[in-house]
């Protein structure tokens, strides 16, 4: 699934290319399924570029369960067969072949079927980073997860659940049940309720995943802090006051094939559980940025060739 121009989500063509070939230190997979994510539309028009420069044509996906089927000179850790999981930052996961180094795979959990653990590498970097690198939760403190219903907020509240904190969530109607069965203690409903409101005494970190003005944000998130806490957002920068002794943090999560593997063995000891939401067609790629750009997309979509 490729994009040849930058623009709506019309531009997104499935076509014919050759299979690739794996070159030194790389491996070859054969795509169980590749993973949405949100700056996946920002991608696709071009918002970007400023950030993350592509080359067009540009296969779209980042992330991908698969199977090696092909390994290059120089590799020795895999070997056809093995089924893998990562991120991959050159993208080009949206097809039914790609290839990756080796060194950024890492095994595929044992127990969650293969296409389904294309959902962890870049939600789950993303949530373990903002937990354990930026927020530093440690256990009994209080945390809010802003934007606990999509695919980063889900690993969010398990992690700092598992890290034991008190886990407080905003989530809307759609996602409010699964976001207490992933964890949290307590989940607020930020179509209806304020958040200052809704808690009876301040949090030691927020967590941000949420897209928002960032004037707003700062005055939304702030004021839930306890004086010395933390927001971290995986978003927007959050402006902190002068003089405030608030700390504020934002990160664009890196790839860690430690932290990967990780999140592999939280999920294989049943510790964090994923939340899949829809399994389409990788055709399906232009209706599912559609339906993200409408707010349409709760949890994670996997996209199977």
């Amino acid at each position: 699934m490729r994009i040849h121009v930058y623009g709506d989500a019309s531009v997104i063509r499935a076509e014919d290319v050759p299979r690739p070939s794996a070159g030194p230190g790389e491996v070859l997979l054969r795509v169980a399924a590749t993973s949405f994510n949100p700056s996946d539309v920002g991608l696709r028009r071009g918002l970007l570029r400023s950030v993350l420069p592509v080359d067009l044509p540009l296969t779209l996906g980042s992330e991908v369960a698969g199977t090696v089927v092909e390994v290059g000179h120089g590799v020795h850790t895999l070997a056809p067969g093995a089924p893998v999981i990562g991120r991959v930052d050159s993208g080009g996961t949206a097809a039914e072949f790609v290839t990756a180094a080796a060194d950024t795979l890492v095994a595929a959990p044992a127990t969650v079927p293969l296409a389904h653990a294309a959902a962890v590498p870049v939600a789950g970097l993303t949530a373990w980073q903002a937990v354990f690198d930026h927020a530093n939760v440690t256990p009994g403190q209080r945390v809010l997860v802003n934007g606990a219903g999509g695919g980063v907020g889900g690993f969010a509240v398990q992690l700092a659940r598992h890290a034991d904190a008190h886990v407080i969530a905003t989530a809307g109607p759609r996602s409010a049940a699964t976001v207490r069965r992933l964890g949290a203690h307590q989940v607020i409903d930020y179509t209806t309720t304020p958040l200052a409101a809704a808690l009876d005494e301040p949090v030691d970190a927020v967590l941000n995943l949420v897209a928002l003005d960032p004037q707003h944000a700062a005055a939304t998130l702030l004021p839930l802090l306890r004086p010395g806490g933390i927001a971290v957002s995986a978003t927007v920068p959050i402006p902190v006051p002068a003089g405030s002794s608030l700390t504020t943090v934002q990160f664009v999560a890196r790839n860690d094939t430690t932290q990967l593997a990780a999140l592999v063995a939280l999920i294989d000891t049943g510790a964090v559980h994923l939340d899949v939401t829809a399994t389409r067609p990788l055709t399906d790629l232009p209706a599912v940025h559609v339906a993200a750009e409408s707010g349409l997309i709760r949890g994670k979509t996997v996209l199977v060739p």
